[in-house]
């Protein structure tokens, strides 16, 4: 299929899986754990759980964005949405066990009643952004980089334009790039030789207006090679809160922003002590994911780190692809919306 054809396959797709979403957006109403669905064979059963998880808010409606509840009965809608499959951006986010607050999934099970089934649910963007450093080139007062882009959906090409940032310290600058039919790109940042340390390339890519994808890429500035993210600091957002675990004694904040694909925002800093700090920020009106960066000195070294909010993709469950597994599977795909983007939603049931 050509790749201009991809586009047009995907755009559709969305539309259709938009206009069945609405048609059953009755089922807002369905409660299925008042329902006798023992009776019902299993794809039918699955599917009404999945989406009453789906389309109900859960108790409390608000569980998400309190951080030491657990709810009473498991809904990831956003409370008071009159938009089917619109997701609560702190809900998902707390499925992710890197985050302080998540629920685990054996609280998962018991918050939606569920006592004979195991489940595994992904969330993930609608298409893959890939990005490589291919070449540097060190000048007197600063060293360019260049990198190779790549947008795929289903391992086939689709093209995208890029919104880039660059950040060292307390460097930061923004780049706009696209990639072709053929799904690849190119952009090449600077970065002054002074702000030495681990720097961050944050690229968002938008293929349709609420379709989007975004990725971090990791790499030594004028220094030894990078450590992994979440080795200085433990990132936690909920509701527009970034609450911070430091990892190490005696560690220096130099610079916390919030970036979207149309905006950067300073975090502001709301309590701290040796251990934790806490920063808010905005409520951004912008059909983007969130990605928050941290850059700070740890007595040794230069550090940048980063989450991502909503805090996909993730995964949580039970493993269903393991060689003892015996119980037939049944696999089920949604798009949903979180802060006015289209994600995938995947979950996988077994009896």
């Amino acid at each position: 299929m050509p790749a201009s054809s991809v586009d047009t396959f995907l755009a559709c797709s969305i539309m259709i899986v938009l206009v069945l979403s609405v048609m059953t957006g009755l089922s807002r109403t369905l409660h299925p754990y008042l329902n006798d669905l023992s009776q019902e064979n299993d794809n039918e059963r699955y599917q009404q759980l999945t989406e009453y998880m789906l389309l109900n808010s859960g108790t409390p409606s608000n569980w998400g964005s309190m951080p030491d509840t657990v709810p009473s009965s498991f809904g990831l809608a956003l409370a008071g949405s009159l938009n089917p499959y619109e997701l609560d951006i702190d809900k998902v986010s707390r499925l992710n066990n890197e985050n302080l607050h998540s629920i685990t999934y054996l609280q998962l099970l018991e918050s939606a009643g569920i006592h004979d089934a195991a489940l595994r649910i992904e969330i993930k963007t609608l298409f893959d952004l890939s990005m490589n450093l291919t070449s540097s080139l060190l000048g007197q007062n600063e060293t360019t980089y260049n990198f190779a882009f790549s947008t795929k959906k289903s391992g086939l090409p689709i093209s995208a334009t890029l919104r880039c940032y660059v950040v060292a310290r307390n460097h930061v600058q923004s780049v706009n790039s696209s990639t072709s039919s053929d799904g690849n790109g190119l952009i090449g940042v600077t970065i002054p030789n002074s702000a030495n340390g681990t720097a961050l390339l944050v690229a968002f890519a938008k293929a349709q207006p609420k379709m989007m994808a975004f990725n971090v890429y990791s790499f030594s500035h004028n220094s030894s090679t990078p450590k992994p993210n979440r080795t200085f600091t433990r990132l936690s957002p909920l509701n527009y809160v970034l609450n911070v675990s430091f990892l190490y004694p005696q560690e220096e904040i130099l610079m916390a922003k919030v970036f979207t694909y149309s905006y950067i925002f300073n975090l502001t800093q709301i309590a701290m002590d040796s251990q934790s700090a806490q920063c808010n920020f905005p409520r951004l009106l912008d059909s983007s994911p969130m990605v928050l960066i941290m850059t700070g000195f740890n007595g040794s070294s230069y550090f940048a780190e980063w989450v991502s909010y909503p805090q996909v993709p993730l995964e949580i469950g039970a493993n269903m692809d393991g060689p003892n597994r015996e119980s037939r599977v049944v696999s089920l795909t949604y798009i949903v919306s979180i802060n006015f983007v289209f994600y995938e939603f995947i979950i996988r049931w077994a009896g």
